[in-house]
């Protein structure tokens, strides 16, 4: 059965910066290093926010950036990261603005700045602005297991 086409707002900057972000990168993966790219988003706090609201956004964003979910065979959605000097950006589909990452670290953005692939995570369950590496771990795998994630991999784009 074909899942029914859904056309969602892909967000703009003020729903972007209000997302808490992760980065790390995956030396232990069998197939080789992975650089991550974990978005979210933490519980409603703000007037006028729900959690229906939030997961539409987040889905948007997901749409913008044609991710799946995890169960499925994860596509590559394109060379969306942009690496220019200190700044690291992604091209998330919206016409006029790209995210850009808080501060990766060198060896994620050497691995990227190589040719080497990143997976992008938008999870769909809220979770801590600061959570902690084991948070992190915990969120990642609970929501692979659960479906409450869409996921891709991406590369640098060529200049």
């Amino acid at each position: 059965m074909t899942e029914p086409l859904t056309f969602r707002a892909i967000p703009g900057p003020g729903f972007i910066a209000n997302t808490a972000m992760s980065t790390w990168l995956d030396a232990g993966s069998p197939s080789g290093p992975v650089a991550w790219l974990l978005v979210g988003h933490p519980s409603p706090r703000r007037p006028g926010e729900s959690a229906d609201r939030i997961e539409y956004g987040l889905l948007g964003l997901a749409d913008g950036l044609r991710l799946v979910q995890p169960a499925r065979r994860l596509p590559f959605i394109g060379n969306r990261l942009i690496i220019r000097g200190p700044h690291t950006v992604l091209d998330y589909g919206h016409p006029e603005y790209a995210m850009r990452l808080p501060s990766p670290g060198p060896a994620w953005r050497e691995h990227v700045a190589g040719g080497g692939n990143a997976c992008v995570m938008i999870g769909l369950d809220p979770i801590a602005a600061g959570a902690g590496p084991e948070e992190i771990e915990a969120y990642v795998l609970r929501s692979g297991k659960t479906g409450r994630a869409r996921m891709g991999f991406t590369r640098i784009r060529p200049r």
